[in-house]
């Protein structure tokens, strides 16, 4: 892999897009139900490798606030594939988009908005440092409403700098099996960093 020479920065998510087979639902519920404003359309001839026989389209994006859009593909006279429709379960969850609001007081509002349009919404889900709701969309997409329950400071990139690293010496092993063993191997990687820190002030005095 080559070393990145050159600092470049990412101005936020755009947008986020899936496909649907459901037109009808998928503007009801998020024009209607959630309130964001539909703001774009493109309609297509089917486009694409020569050897491929690609769909015409439209391609409809919705307003999520702060500069960001969630967008989707309607495939004009297609069926779901059986591989792409969304599946149940906890792992299926980590497909999602997460939109942001202010506090307590707005993710309650949410939730209660949500609820009342006959959505099943999650109850209030704290873990760490954010709180959040979760539901699905007429599609199946998981969706996340959280809210910050305190600033991402220094210490928490260094965490996750030794969090992956513990993980990635770890990846790959038949023996890993339980988030015990790496609980063991981050440990001691912090110990060695820190008396390696040690070490370092000692000599430096």
């Amino acid at each position: 892999m080559a070393a990145v020479s050159e600092k470049l920065n990412l101005n936020g998510v755009d947008h986020t897009a899936r496909p649907t087979w459901k037109l009808r639902e998928t503007v009801r519920f998020y024009r209607d139900i959630m309130g964001l404003p539909l703001v774009h359309a493109v309609t297509a001839k089917g486009w694409g490798r020569a050897d491929e026989e690609h769909a015409d389209f439209l391609h409809f994006f919705f307003d999520s606030g702060n500069e960001s859009l969630i967008a989707f593909f309607y495939y004009i006279g297609t069926e779901q594939p059986a591989e792409l429709k969304v599946p149940r379960g906890y792992m299926a969850m980590a497909n999602h988009t997460a939109w942001r609001v202010s506090g307590e007081k707005e993710l309650l509002a949410w939730q209660q908005r949500l609820q009342g349009a006959g959505v099943k919404v999650s109850q209030f889900i704290t873990h760490e440092i954010i709180e959040s709701i979760y539901f699905r969309d007429p599609n199946g997409y998981p969706l996340e409403i959280t809210r910050a329950l305190r600033d991402v400071e220094e210490i928490d990139a260094v965490d996750a700098e030794l969090t992956i690293e513990a993980a990635m010496s770890l990846e790959g092993k038949d023996g890993w099996t339980s988030i015990e063993q790496f609980w063991r191997t981050k440990g001691a990687l912090v110990r060695e960093r820190q008396e390696a820190a040690l070490a370092h002030s000692g000599a430096a005095q």
